[in-house]
């Protein structure tokens, strides 16, 4: 295990750091001990799922490691899952034993989860992750993470899973549909953390700052599973502040930062003067960008400020997650999600599963050791995704004649206006090049003649002002007649998913 290794190895030096605590590798590794014991002391048995909400703390890892080494499967959820949504993972994942953040005024997913838990029949123990002493009459008399650990040893013999055993049960984001369990394997897992820590050429000197969510597979693998095998230390942040994420870069001569596109977007936006920005660039080592399309205008900008390359990369849930990743030794391009990743093949096919020419669209499928099991409980969704072996992803995408690839658009995201194909991300590209023009989403709705129609919401430049029919005019002259928007709607700012994507479904049609 990863874990164990890097605390035999650099047993005093710091994992991880939040706020005024700093936790050894040897720290961790004798929490998580306690945790193996304390589940397999409650009857957790290997195989058995244990489901964890917690946000960038300590005790994610803690727990994460602990799940593991008893043989169990660790089931993350998303922070900012309501009752329905927590109780349908928990049954769905057959999950017997619940660890759960109590929250805060902001982040109320303690009550919930409670609430969730105790509408299952399966679940069996559940576990707040806080301190005794703050304990919501609400929930009262519920163990905590501490009664999980108290009185057990920091030594614990792991659990010989095998390469192929099933370790991790992440579920997607369901933007498409009900959330389905992506069954992640030891193997999978590993290999894409030392793949990770490879591209990133990070090394145990390293300093990560991880504002990625945990219980999102880019954060958990790209940065937590990568900097852990590496023996690097990570700085976490449970939110998304640009000041704060700068404070942190400043105060810890943050080396490695990775982020989706409107992290890089708010940091370039962020106007507060009060940071040392010379001496942060001089630290930054590299950045990452994955979760979405990082608009190539973004990429230049923050090069150009901060002096440091961004890697933009390509992954998904299903494939644990890296598929594709722009790596410096072999070079990159901007605006390309990169080249293949060692054991992992990628190629384009039309809709009749023909591979396209070079330079031509289609639907991207990987094969390799990255590619999930399946999904769990749900064969006829896996026999649909994975196909001889290669996971078909949905999204649309070019290869150059260097072998670089490029993402045009989800085919669930494609407009069909008029019987054209109109990929968003090509508009939106466009569209964000304009001086007034701070962020931007494209959608289709319906149209009675059309079929669908473009529609823009548009978020503008603080000082910035422009008007709906010079905006389409200015996009009209730089894209074909039949893609620039019809409408464009103004909006002070756009819907986010918890890991920072704009939710496009929850925009107005």
């Amino acid at each position: 295990m990863i874990l164990e290794d890097s605390a035999k190895l650099y047993p005093t030096k710091a994992a991880f750091i939040f706020m005024d605590i700093t936790l050894s590798y040897a720290e961790v590794n004798g929490a998580a001990n306690k945790v193996a014991n304390g589940l397999t002391a409650i009857g957790i048995l290997p195989g058995d799922k244990v489901a964890l909400s917690c946000p960038n703390l300590p005790a994610f890892p803690i727990i994460y490691f602990g799940i593991i080494k008893a043989g169990a499967v660790v089931v993350p959820l998303n922070v900012l899952l309501k009752k329905e949504e927590i109780e349908y993972h928990l049954k769905d994942s057959d999950a017997k034993a619940y660890c759960c953040f109590t929250g805060t005024t902001e982040l109320p997913v303690g009550e919930t989860g409670y609430d969730a838990f105790k509408n299952t029949t399966t679940c069996e123990h559940f576990f707040m992750i806080m301190p005794d002493a703050i304990k919501p009459s609400s929930i009262e008399g519920t163990a905590t993470l501490s009664n999980l650990m108290e009185n057990q040893s920091t030594t614990f013999e792991m659990y010989p899973s095998n390469a192929e055993d099933t370790c991790v049960i992440i579920y997607t984001s369901g933007t498409t549909g009900r959330p389905k369990g992506a069954e992640l394997t030891h193997s999978n897992l590993l290999f894409n953390a030392i793949i990770s820590g490879g591209f990133m050429q990070c090394n145990a000197d390293d300093v990560a700052l991880i504002v990625l969510p945990l219980f999102h597979i880019f954060g958990m693998t790209v940065m937590m599973n990568a900097i852990i095998y590496k023996g690097g230390s990570s700085v976490l942040l449970p939110r998304f502040e640009a000041p704060k994420v700068f404070g942190l870069m400043q105060q810890y001569h943050v080396t490695v930062f990775a982020g989706v596109p409107t992290m890089y977007w708010g940091l370039l936006n962020c106007t507060d003067t009060s940071f040392d920005y010379k001496s942060i660039a001089a630290a930054l080592k590299i950045c990452l960008s994955g979760g979405a399309s990082l608009p190539v205008q973004v990429l230049k900008d923050f090069e150009q400020r901060f002096n440091v390359p961004i890697i933009e990369g390509y992954g998904m849930s299903e494939g644990s997650p890296v598929v594709t990743f722009n790596q410096l030794d072999i070079g990159r391009k901007p605006g390309s999600i990169g080249t293949t990743v060692w054991g992992v093949d990628v190629k384009l096919v039309d809709t009749k599963g023909n591979e396209v020419p070079v330079g031509e669209k289609g639907e991207l499928l990987f094969r390799g050791h990255n590619v999930m099991k399946g999904y769990y409980k749900n064969p006829v969704e896996t026999a649909l995704a994975i196909q001889n072996g290669w996971m078909h992803s949905g999204d649309i995408a070019t290869k150059d004649k260097d072998g670089f690839f490029y993402i045009v658009d989800r085919t669930k995201d494609m407009i069909i206006r008029g019987g054209f194909n109109i990929y968003p991300r090509e508009i939106e590209e466009v569209m964000i090049q304009h001086e007034a023009v701070s962020l931007v989403a494209i959608i289709g709705i319906p149209h009675e003649e059309m079929g669908e129609e473009v529609k823009a919401f548009v978020v503008l430049k603080d000082n910035f002002s422009i008007s709906t029919p010079d905006l389409i005019a200015w996009t009209k002259e730089r894209v074909a007649a039949y893609k620039y928007p019809r409408y464009i709607e103004f909006l002070p700012s756009l819907p986010m998913t918890a890991t920072g994507k704009i939710l496009k479904k929850a925009l107005p049609k």
